[in-house]
């Protein structure tokens, strides 16, 4: 019978920072195998498992998964190449779920990215045998360390086991805070996923978990690396019966996660519109026609601007939500090479913007008596939807400062500086609108070339945040 490999690792170099952790590493997993990886702390065990995921830059050498039947595919290399990972498990020493997910949702979430779908009396029994079915409604914040955990490596095995296909699966720490019933469950499901020809890595302490694998890779510090064979019985223990594979659904569900979490805490929309509103009712104290008639309507018509810009420059919620027990980093993983682009426009303000505008426009301009509000509010949906552009990229900026090593230095500022570039293009563009009027032209000093200026300039901010990062 032909075992073909799920994961091949080559010549794998990977520093952090200017340490060398992983230094020509070859590893491969094959189908209905379990591979351990064995060391004190700090020796590469969870570099060489998140890195065979994709999760980290390679100096040398290259990652390859198995897409299909027999097709291997460089997910990862030192010459930047990189795409998406195919359906597979991942649980992370951190648990890498948000508190505000409940239980059922996040087996749902993990099982829809990985191609699968199970009906309501099979995810019941899912949660049953891991004891959790009980608390399949209750959000993950309140479960205890011991249960979260538990729903954390039934995460991370749950697409390999509902899959009748073989699948890898990543464990780093799975058997960590679980206690004894758990511990033996986890080895009883590692052994029949081997049986059913899946491969397995996992990165442990634990001796028992460590008897229950085929391989242990063994990290004697200073780059030393054994390995030793342990023999296996075939596993007689029965899993849930798998599913047909369906559609993977990897950015809706990202979409969807997201909506959800909002939805249920709207910390989101509430940082955003508390600023904007206090801007609004203090543009309307500054707002008279003595004032514009002195400082004249470019003031006026920034004024107007001002709380919409307000409201997309403030740093999406989906960051804090993110850095929750690693939930970013696990989606990362999921999702690939373009989860920067995707959370950069789910995280966005793209909904409050254009309301704000208006809202601004008939607050403030009833100040002024001689403006014709119908004719300029015509138009006022031409800088709102060039906001848009800027809410996406200072999403973007956000996100690249949250991965940085100090996100909370002052570096967001100053990055953020250059979207008042669009900023103050969209106000001369409005200013023009209110004094001429709105004419089609464009030469650069016509309202519609300023606003495709403005456009241009948040699409390139955006593009150098969301690509240099992985270039």
């Amino acid at each position: 019978m032909n075992v073909h490999p799920l994961i091949q690792i080559s010549s794998l170099d990977i520093h952090r920072g200017s340490r060398l952790v992983i230094s020509n590493m070859d590893l491969e997993l094959s189908e209905g195998e379990v591979v351990a990886l064995v060391g004190s702390n700090g020796c590469g065990k969870t570099t060489l498992l998140e890195s065979s995921a994709g999760m980290h830059m390679v100096s040398s050498g290259a990652i390859r998964w198995r897409y299909g039947d027999s097709e291997m595919k460089t997910v990862r290399d030192s010459e930047g190449r990189r795409i998406s990972l195919p359906p597979m498990g991942l649980t992370l020493q951190k648990n890498g779920m948000s508190g505000e997910e409940t239980v059922e949702e996040r087996i749902n979430t993990v099982l829809a990215v990985s191609g699968c779908k199970i009906n309501q009396i099979q995810l019941s029994q899912l949660l049953s045998i891991w004891g959790l079915e009980h608390r399949k409604s209750d959000r993950i914040s309140q479960l205890s360390g011991g249960l979260a955990r538990r729903l954390a490596v039934l995460s991370g095995m749950v697409p390999a086991v509902m899959s009748a296909n073989p699948r890898a699966v990543l464990l780093d720490e799975p058997s960590e805070g679980l206690d004894e019933v758990a511990r033996a469950l986890l080895v009883n499901w590692l052994r029949a996923l081997a049986s059913n020809g899946h491969g397995v890595i996992l990165a442990t302490h634990d001796p028992e978990i460590i008897l229950a694998a085929d391989r242990v890779i063994r990290f004697d510090g200073m780059h030393d690396v054994s390995e030793q064979l342990q023999d296996q019985v075939h596993s007689n223990f029965e899993l849930p019966e798998p599913t047909n594979d369906t559609k993977i659904s990897k950015f809706s569900s990202l979409f969807n996660w997201a909506y959800r979490m909002e939805k249920r805490n709207p910390i989101d929309t509430l940082n955003r519109i508390i600023p904007s509103i206090l801007a609004l009712l203090l543009a309307h104290t500054l707002i008279s026609e003595d004032e514009i008639l002195i400082v004249g309507t470019d003031f006026f018509a920034a004024m107007v601007l001002l709380p919409s810009f307000i409201s997309v420059v403030i740093p999406p919620a989906l960051i804090s939500r993110y850095s929750e027990e690693n939930c970013g980093r696990w989606w990362s993983a999921v999702i690939g090479p373009k989860f920067r682009m995707a959370s950069s426009i789910i995280g966005s303000s793209i909904i409050l913007p254009l309301p704000l505008i208006y809202i601004s426009w008939f607050v403030l301009s009833n100040n002024i008596s001689n403006l014709d509000n119908s004719d300029i509010s015509t138009w006022l949906w031409l800088p709102g939807l060039v906001m848009f552009s800027v809410a996406i990229a200072a999403s973007a900026l956000h996100l690249l400062v949250s991965d940085l090593r100090r996100s909370g230095a002052s570096v967001v500022s100053l990055l953020l500086l250059v979207l008042v570039w669009p900023f103050i293009e969209l106000t001369d563009a409005l200013d023009m609108i209110i004094v001429d009027g709105m004419s089609i032209g464009y030469s650069l000093d016509e309202p519609l070339s300023m606003m495709i200026l403005a456009c241009l300039v948040s699409m390139l901010v955006w593009a150098i945040s969301v690509y240099l990062p992985d270039a």
